[in-house]
């Protein structure tokens, strides 16, 4: 809907800027696209008069005028348009001036004749013949050819003054719940609510001529339910002619074309009133009679369109005694329109239902803007006054005499919805606190009643329903920016959990590494199995089966993640991703024993990675940090041979007091195979419920040493077979609360070292937190260090 602010300003006295006004009619409901201020492009084009014209020597067709713009001295303008005359009026654009389109306009010489200037037509200051149906297309605007227009302009006037085309238009987004503001009523109607502003509207005021419509007219409706209201008026001795500037400028503003002053009033009606009007020339309304129906099953009709359309018997029509003349709320037949020898008219003016209107439209497809109003929903409150305004404009414009009376067919249900009104609902609805007395003020702004703790509902107001909706008017003109933030009431309170905040940190650690996190399908082929090496007597291949799968390949939830990691990182290499460090945090399900309960899901990471200097103790790095960020500090690792995904002796289980939480090592060479990856690869799996159980969330301080502290080194012979976290977990036993760190500083095997032995040096830091630590106190710490290694086969190299 566009909504012209001269038009506007007929009805409300609105002061504020154009962006303030925008603004602020989107904030209470009314939704604007944006704005367009006419003739924008314009600048430095005047009203000038023809003095004198003169032939350019050597030329044919150019000829030099000298031109009055109002200044002390006439200009000269050279044009090779043959409709200037001496003491017409034409538009000029003056050296430096700008046309719509950013043309420059600049004084030079034509045939060596000084041009300071250049006359307009309409298209140069675009505008159509629509605009001024009296000026020459082609030729120059000469604006003294409309008497109206040369009594209001004078000499040297802004030129989008003088031709009323400085209107600003305002486009709204109109909702289909609100058909009554598309309309200039409706809409400052709005206005006059958001700036509490007075509304101004008359009611329409028709002389008549004398006579009785009903010796012209006879009206009849068969379908009372699809058609309400049925309101028809005539006008005689109809002369046609060109709208006046005024109402050529509103239209043009509103996206209207203009057209005669007959079809510009029903279109201008529509406009104001948002209430469709049709005009029949009396000539072709057989037997003087209407009559509202339904089609007859295979009926035609030739709209105004020039199309014939074959009708049927749901769709409802206007017809004489002989014929559809106009498909009721779409249309009008071919000869029902206004033509120019047109001399008796009958006005209607209906309601028609809304459903009915749309279903009709679109199976002919001949959507109308009357259609679009209709199929929305027009009360046929406002059929009558639309009517008359029409009426009203007919007397005003001189364009026909109204006959006296009325012909009203009306079966419309006058009732008007009442809601109660619950100050207290309202308020804990919206979360603010105003008085009953506000809230009614309120609504009578936007024309709501009050009577007897009931608010009564304007008839135009069709989406207003219950108080609900009451609560959404308060709100958008009491102001949404003055309603207070508060918490949602009856809402869970939305915040991560426990596991997804953990995820989340999770998350972070590994990007922190430098890892890529992935997100596969958690449904898979059991084929995967048989590619990761999985015994044929695996817990793992119990798996929960998807009743309608996909297809074979997504038939199944996964019990592992591995294959899923397996699959991306075996495309990142055939891709000749050379570095890949990827993980997820990924779901394992797994089937619960109680077949009518769901599986039980757990939570796990998952990480993969193969590159060039990556080795399996690189990932065992990695988990221990991980872990470590977790609020995990310490973990075991032991060996594991009987994993068949994983290469035999390369491959790790992590413990933590003694609870399996993962596993971790080197992707056995037939799993590499099994998925075309001709690198080594190395894969962990930990699940998130245990690493949960063990991380404390809490970080405590740590004061900096008072005392110094003493280091002893320790070189040991051990069995090759024991892994240095079992000599480290002794040392750390032995050592007790003295010792603060422990450091493997060398790994030898060689000619000195015994077969199946190996030999591992330590680096001990010993302090006391509560005093100096003497020489003999950490030598008994060492002693008993060495006696727990010795309970290991462990003993001191020598």
């Amino acid at each position: 809907m566009n909504l012209s602010m001269k038009w506007l300003s007929e009805y409300i006295d609105i002061n504020a800027p154009i962006r303030e006004f925008v603004h602020e009619m989107t904030m209470s409901g009314s939704k604007v696209e944006g704005y367009e201020i006419e003739g924008e492009g314009i600048e430095n084009v005047v009203v000038g008069e023809v003095l004198s014209i003169e032939r350019v020597p050597d030329s044919d067709r150019l000829v030099q005028c000298m031109i009055n713009v109002g200044n002390a001295e006439p200009i000269q303008i050279v044009t090779g348009a043959d409709n200037v005359n001496v003491g017409d009026l034409v538009p000029v654009a003056l050296d430096g001036s700008t046309l719509p389109g950013g043309k420059k306009i600049k004084r030079g010489k034509l045939r060596g004749v000084m041009s300071y200037g250049m006359l307009c037509s309409l298209d140069e200051l675009g505008l159509t013949i629509n605009d001024f149906p009296y000026a020459i297309e082609d030729g120059i605007f000469i604006l003294s050819d409309d008497p109206e227009l040369k009594s209001s302009i004078q000499i040297g006037q802004d030129i989008r003054q003088a031709i009323g085309f400085d209107d600003v238009k305002v486009e709204f987004e109109i909702t289909s719940n609100r058909p009554d503001c598309l309309s200039v009523l409706g809409l400052a109607r709005e206005a006059s609510a958001t700036f509490d502003t007075p509304l101004n509207v008359h009611a329409p005021k028709v002389s008549g001529s004398g006579g009785d419509v009903n010796s012209h007219l006879e009206v009849e409706v068969e379908n009372k339910e699809l058609c309400p209201r049925y309101i028809a008026k005539v006008v005689k001795n109809v002369k046609i002619a060109s709208s006046p500037i005024w109402m050529r400028e509103r239209l043009r503003a509103s996206g209207v074309r203009p057209i005669n002053n007959l079809v510009d009033i029903t279109n201008y009606v529509m406009l104001e009133y948002g209430q469709p009007l049709h005009a029949f020339d009396s000539r072709y309304v057989d037997g003087a009679k209407i009559i509202v129906r339904n089609a007859r099953q295979g009926e035609k009709i030739m709209t105004l369109d020039g199309a014939e359309r074959e009708l049927s018997s749901d769709m409802l029509v206007i017809a004489d005694e002989n014929k559809p003349i106009a498909v009721a709320g779409v249309m009008g037949g071919e000869f029902s329109g206004v033509m120019e020898d047109t001399t008796t008219v009958i006005f209607e003016s209906a309601s028609f239902n809304g459903a009915s209107v749309r279903n009709t439209a679109k199976r002919l497809g001949m959507r109308t803007d009357a259609s679009a109003r209709y199929e929305k929903g027009i009360d046929s409150c406002t059929t009558l006054p639309a009517i008359l305004r029409a009426c009203e404009l007919i007397e005003m414009l001189g364009a026909g005499e109204v006959v006296d009376g009325t012909i009203d067919r009306d079966s419309s249900d006058k009732t008007q919805k009442r809601i109660p009104l619950d100050s207290n609902f309202i308020n804990s609805f919206l979360g603010i606190k105003i008085s009953e007395q506000e809230m009614i003020d309120i609504l009578k702004k936007l024309d709501f009643e009050f009577s007897d703790g009931d608010i009564i509902v304007p008839r135009v107001r069709i989406d207003v329903e219950s108080d609900a909706d009451l609560a959404e008017e308060i709100a958008r003109i009491y102001g949404y920016d003055n309603i207070p933030t508060t918490q949602p009431r009856g809402l869970a309170e939305a915040k991560l959990t426990d596991e997804q905040k953990y995820k989340k940190k999770l998350s972070s650690i590994m990007l922190g590494f430098g890892y890529n996190e992935i997100i596969t399908y958690s449904f898979m082929s059991p084929k995967a199995y048989d590619k990761i090496n999985l015994p044929a007597d695996s817990e793992l291949r119990s798996s929960v089966k998807i009743s309608n799968p996909l297809g074979e390949d997504t038939s199944v939830m996964r019990t592992t993640t591995i294959a899923s990691m397996l699959e991306i990182l075996s495309r990142n290499y055939n891709n000749r991703n050379k570095n890949v460090k990827l993980f997820e945090l990924a779901t394992l399900y797994i089937p619960n024993e109680d077949k009518s309960k769901l599986p039980d899901e757990r939570a796990q990471l998952t990480i993969g990675i193969y590159e060039e200097n990556a080795d399996f103790f690189t990932l065992k790095g990695v988990i221990e940090s991980a872990l470590g960020g977790m609020g995990i500090a310490e973990c075991d690792f032991a060996s594991c041979t009987d994993n068949p995904t994983f290469h035999t002796g390369r491959c790790a289980i992590i413990e933590i007091d003694g609870k399996e939480i993962g596993a971790f090592g080197e992707v056995h060479p037939t799993v590499l195979e099994n998925y075309d990856i001709g690198t080594k690869v190395y894969v962990a799996q930990l699940d998130i419920g245990s690493m949960m159980e063990f991380s404390v969330a809490e970080k405590t301080y740590q004061p900096l040493p008072k005392f110094p502290a003493v280091t002893r080194d320790l070189s040991l012979i051990c069995d090759d077979e024991i892994p240095v976290a079992s000599i480290e977990k002794a040392i750390k036993k032995g050592a007790g609360n003295l010792l603060e760190n422990i450091e493997l500083f060398d790994l030898y095997k060689g000619a000195q070292i015994e077969k199946g032995k190996k030999s591992v040096s330590y680096s001990l830091t010993l302090r006391s937190h509560d005093s100096t630590l003497t020489d003999d106190r950490a030598d008994k710490a060492v002693k008993l260090v060495l006696r727990e290694l010795g309970n290991i086969g462990i003993t001191i190299r020598v």
